[in-house]
């Protein structure tokens, strides 16, 4: 697996959850039910961004994702997605969050099946960090941590190499395998079958710096062209596009990763589930303590100032009615039947750390000893823990 996967999840997911509550908070401002759900204002849609955006590009946040690391659990990314959207006014309950976690990874997933290189994975995060920017544009402070990222992106990912991108790849490919979730916007354009699987197409523009399939052609000892022979590809490609720019602006060519919902309706992104035979996993999870360090520094970089007791919070569904949202909580939602997910109480630093550190606890308790406790994972995170009470 690579080491280096985890950055690219986050800002990929992350800039389709901010797509969709953009086109979700606009959606709400101007329906005529406002009056029961509450209020947003253009001014409410603009804070919520900033500060969503202001936590998920924070320099120690960050700093930390940076480092080369194992992939994390779609349990973790979901808890760690869940509560970034809740560092504004604005709050989820859990079948809206499971509906925008669906969309999310779902979206990226479709991006990734059409990446032309595997190195055209960093186009796709680009694409996502300068509408990023767009969001935020109005606010310089946020601006400038958005445009910080970008620079230490392009400084880590730079000097990989096609073989270590190929790696990334088949690492985001594992992450998302067995999802198969349907989004009735893939559907009406047909490239998502009824079963949740995608259809790829077999036409288009080839990758850059490869030749348009069909032609087989036989060289001599000195590399001298001496037959050729033509083939039916059963498609119809075109010759590659200019390569995308990999700076920190300019033109990417590929239109992955931009905003797919600006132009559609919020009920072309109603997700639903392919029938599947439920199956349980009962296998431990090695990851679990790196996977509680993740919770742990991103409790300690998102402060409870963002959303002071004094101020009114916001409640935003995506759902189109309360009926349907109360059928979906009724039902268990989407979290049980896919990730079985144990939800754990953070609505205050100082009670997560206690839950988190009980929860570490029970790990210890479980695993071998070993020669060296102090340098043990679980020790760093009860002491960073410490730091953060």
């Amino acid at each position: 697996m690579s080491m280096r996967t985890l950055p690219l999840v986050f800002i990929n997911l992350g800039g389709e959850m901010l797509y969709i509550l953009d086109q979700r908070l606009q959606a709400q401002n101007t329906s005529e039910d406002n009056s029961e759900k509450g209020m947003w204002s253009e001014n409410d849609r603009k804070r919520v961004m900033n500060d969503i955006v202001g936590t998920m590009f924070s320099k120690s946040f960050m700093d930390e994702l940076l480092k080369p690391q194992q992939l994390y659990s779609h349990r973790t990314m979901k808890t760690v997605l869940t509560r970034l959207a809740h560092t504004s006014i604005m709050r989820l309950n859990p079948a809206s969050m499971d509906r925008l976690y669906e969309l999310m990874v779902m979206a990226f997933k479709y991006q990734v099946f059409l990446c032309p290189r595997p190195k055209d994975l960093l186009l796709i995060s680009y694409n996502h960090i300068d509408t990023i920017r767009e969001f935020v544009k109005d606010t310089p402070a946020v601006l400038n941590q958005v445009e910080e990222t970008h620079r230490k992106i392009i400084e880590v990912y730079s000097s990989l190499s096609e073989g270590e991108f190929q790696l990334l790849r088949q690492t985001l490919l594992i992450f998302f395998q067995d999802l198969h979730v349907r989004v009735s916007l893939f559907l009406k354009n047909k490239v998502q079958n009824p079963n949740g699987r995608f259809a790829l197409g077999t036409s288009g523009p080839v990758p850059y710096k490869t030749d348009v399939p069909g032609l087989i052609r036989a060289f001599d000892r000195k590399g001298r062209e001496v037959r050729r022979h033509e083939f039916p590809t059963g498609g119809s490609y075109s010759s590659p596009l200019r390569v995308g720019s990999f700076d920190l602006h300019g033109d990417r060519v590929i239109r992955l990763g931009l905003n797919i919902y600006s132009m559609n309706h919020l009920e072309e992104t109603h997700t639903s589930k392919a029938p599947t035979v439920k199956q349980t996993d009962n296998t431990p999870n090695l990851l679990a303590k790196e996977e509680l360090n993740l919770l742990a520094r991103l409790m300690g970089s998102m402060k409870a100032e963002h959303t002071p007791n004094t101020e009114t919070v916001f409640r935003i569904n995506l759902f189109t009615t309360d009926a349907e949202e109360e059928e979906a909580g009724a039902s268990g939602g989407t979290e049980e039947s896919l990730f079985g997910v144990i939800n754990i109480q953070a609505m205050q630093d100082e009670q997560a750390a206690t839950e988190l550190a009980r929860i570490a606890g029970q790990f210890m308790e479980q695993d071998e000893p070993v020669e060296n406790p102090s340098s043990s994972k679980g020790d760093d995170l009860l002491a960073m823990m410490d730091d953060l009470s």
